[in-house]
């Protein structure tokens, strides 16, 4: 009786769910007409226009700036700039309330202020309690104001961009997002620019006061308030606020035409670290001001616009060759947007996923859609769009955008009309005329070992090169004397490998001691090194259990507690450069080396010969003893990840011992910056059989 019982209760309890409809089943009720508050206006005689809504539900006020400048205006070599203004005019806090004393009169207070730029507008934002507003008003109008950009905090952001800079190519999504622009726009263009590190560098606490000076200015700024308030006393208040803002020149924002080509392209990106690929493909695409706007919006819904769309219900659901995919025909208002379709699959179905996307565009365009699908999209569709205006402050944040990139008050109630306006027959029209699957560039980031030859059915494959550029070194470029370097790498050579050893793998047994901040760290390591392709097997004793690395075609794969990752690029790629610098690799390559002779250094008493070696366009220096001609020292200049800064790094090498024909140091120590990062003390080593 009791098991009974359970059921017939587990039963009850499953019945809400039972009877849940499908998506498709799914009837939405007529909209409500949205409700738009009272709007007050005014302008102040700086040009600062003002809009004022009421809002008595919570004791709040939000405040939000809106700035006529954006990243659009900053010349190619200092990309990054208005961000980093932005980012400093609120962490830097200004002359009157430095950073610290900021940063705790917002907390006492429980308030919030921002400060941003981004490509094509920039802003700030005052979120307080409404007892507040007369402390803290003044406040938030001196960071708008006279913003201090101290050194320390400019040094920080951009710090926190090279960080940045150096983890784009760890998600493959940002990869296709950022390479996508420029195949569809030009890696030229301003609408495909990146930030880079020399252009981090160039960068200057001057630029950022010049940038700020004109850009907030009075006739640059748009005010919108929203909040438990008397609209009269507000108005006192934001002129005396607001007042003293300088009128300033209005900016004008000019957006480069794009040229409407169509090229045929396949790219690839070879990510080794990944088992799968994320597709992005299509063309250029559209404008705001385009009278088929809504139907293009319907037709994306359709297309690609969520779980019912006909991209997820094929690809994904029924051919089950997508983890996602989804994409549309995309309208910028200030310049072409893209028509973008993106996928992830496995690396084996790379090209019977991009099939099955085209087919499903191509589908749209020949088979006219149903009126039960249409009516189902549309009423998804508006009832979404719903939740975009469900706050006093989202309806005039909506209206100030739309002031700013010259759209109409009604923008909103003309996309819905234009929406419910929509019929079957719009559909396909605009499916046909606006996208060109025939058109497409294709662009996958993934694993070019496992994709294999299936993208060359599309045409010739490029592949693109997404290294990122290191900034230029300070140090000056001196010209050596190559005859001379020939002569001593022979001999360094000649001194580690002896004449006649064939000699192309070295194994080694050896303890890395590696240095922390929180102490030494002993690794017992056992590994087998491949000079002639670049590949290795490394076991590691570590604190944490025993740990694999296998590594070969510049990418591998870490195992530890039974658990299996790809080695990611920030780790691959230095262990690439690591081999391509060793001594052994060097004397084992010596033919292919170009190496320079700089003179003479001294180093403790002791005179040794330099010389400049370059091995695959990996260089390195090495101090070689004037007598036997075994490396004494290493060094090499190199990014470092966790700062964007090149660092030196030096490895100085003693107890060189001999064995199957190659004499090995026994005792290496590492540095970074002269401060030691790693000590190897070799037991072992041999030629693998």
């Amino acid at each position: 009786m009791k098991r009974l019982t359970l059921f017939i209760f587990a039963l009850l309890l499953a019945l809400p769910l039972m009877a849940q409809k499908r998506y498709d089943e799914i009837k939405y009720p007529e909209l409500n007409p949205i409700q738009m508050p009272e709007v007050v206006e005014f302008n102040l005689d700086n040009g600062i226009k003002f809009l004022l809504v009421e809002d008595k539900e919570l004791p709040l006020i939000n405040i939000r700036v809106t700035v006529k400048t954006g990243g659009l205006l900053v010349p190619e070599s200092k990309t990054g700039l208005a961000g980093m203004t932005g980012t400093v005019m609120r962490e830097g806090g200004s002359e009157n309330y430095p950073a610290d004393e900021l940063n705790k009169l917002l907390e006492d207070n429980a308030a919030n202020i921002s400060t941003f730029i981004g490509f094509g507008s920039g802003g700030a934002t005052l979120n307080i309690l409404k007892e507040d507003l007369e402390e803290l008003l003044p406040v938030f109008v001196d960071i708008l104001q006279n913003p201090a950009f101290p050194e320390d905090k400019i040094e920080l952001a951009k710090t926190q961009t090279k960080s940045g800079i150096s983890r784009r190519n760890d998600s493959q999504q940002q990869v296709a997002g950022r390479e996508f622009q420029d195949l569809i726009y030009g890696e030229n263009s301003v609408y495909a620019r990146e930030t880079e590190y020399a252009t981090v560098d160039n960068i200057t606490r001057e630029d950022m006061i010049e940038f700020h000076k004109n850009a907030f200015v009075g006739s640059n700024i748009t005010v919108g308030i929203v909040g438990d308030f008397n609209t009269a006393e507000m108005r006192q208040k934001l002129r005396e606020a607001f007042g003293s803002l300088p009128t300033g020149s209005p900016t004008n924002l000019l957006y480069p035409e794009v040229d409407y080509n169509f090229p045929t392209t396949i790219n690839l990106v070879d990510k080794p670290d990944v088992n799968q690929s994320y597709v992005t493909m299509g063309h250029i695409g559209g404008l705001r001001e385009n009278p088929d706007y809504p139907a293009i919006q319907v037709m994306n819904q359709i297309l690609g616009g969520g779980f019912s769309s006909r991209l997820f219900q094929e690809v994904r659901t029924n051919l089950g060759l997508a983890y996602s995919v989804g994409g549309g025909y995309g309208s910028n208002i200030n310049y072409p947007g893209t028509f973008r379709l993106t996928t992830m699959t496995k690396s084996e179905t790379t090209a019977e996923a991009i099939d099955a996307i085209l087919k499903e565009v191509e589908r749209l365009q020949n088979e006219p859609i149903t009126q039960e699908e249409l009516q189902q999209t549309k009423d998804q569709f508006l009832n979404s769009l719903v939740f975009r205006y469900d706050s006093k402050s989202q309806i005039l944040n909506q209206r100030i955008s739309n002031e700013y990139n010259g759209l109409s008050a009604d923008a909103f109630d003309e996309l819905v009309e234009g929406i419910k306006n929509t019929t079957v027959e719009d559909i396909q029209r605009v499916a046909q005329e606006y996208m060109k699957p025939d058109q497409v560039q294709i662009l996958v980031v993934g694993n070019k070992s496992e994709i294999g030859d299936q993208l060359q059915k599309y045409g010739n494959v490029n592949e693109l090169d997404i290294s990122i550029p290191e900034p230029p070194s300070d140090e000056p470029v001196v010209d050596g004397d190559a005859t001379k370097g020939q002569e001593w790498l022979d001999k360094m050579a000649a001194a580690i490998i002896e004449p006649g050893a064939d000699v192309v793998s070295i194994e080694e047994k050896s303890v890395i001691t590696q240095k922390t901040p929180m102490g030494d760290v002993n690794l017992e390591n056992t590994s087998v090194t491949n000079y002639e392709n670049y590949s290795s097997e490394r076991t590691l004793n570590t604190p944490q259990g025993e740990m694999t690395m296998s590594f070969a075609n510049g990418g591998g794969t870490l195992t530890q507690m039974g658990q299996q990752m790809q080695l990611p690029p920030q780790m691959a790629t230095p262990m690439l450069n690591e081999m391509k610098r060793s001594y052994l690799s060097i004397a084992i390559h010596k033919d292919d080396i170009d190496a320079e002779y700089l003179g003479e250094e001294t180093v403790e008493g002791e005179s040794y010969a330099v010389v400049r070696m370059t091995n695959d366009q990996i260089t390195v220096t090495y101090l070689l003893d004037q007598e036997t001609g075994l490396p004494y020292l290493s060094r090499y200049s190199e990014m470092n990840p966790q700062t964007g800064q090149r660092q030196e790094a030096k490895t100085i090498y003693s107890n060189w011992t001999e064995a199957d024909g190659v004499t090995y140091a026994y005792s290496a120590v590492s540095y970074a910056d002269d401060q030691v990062a790693a000590e190897i003390t070799v037991e072992s080593h041999s030629i693998p059989e």
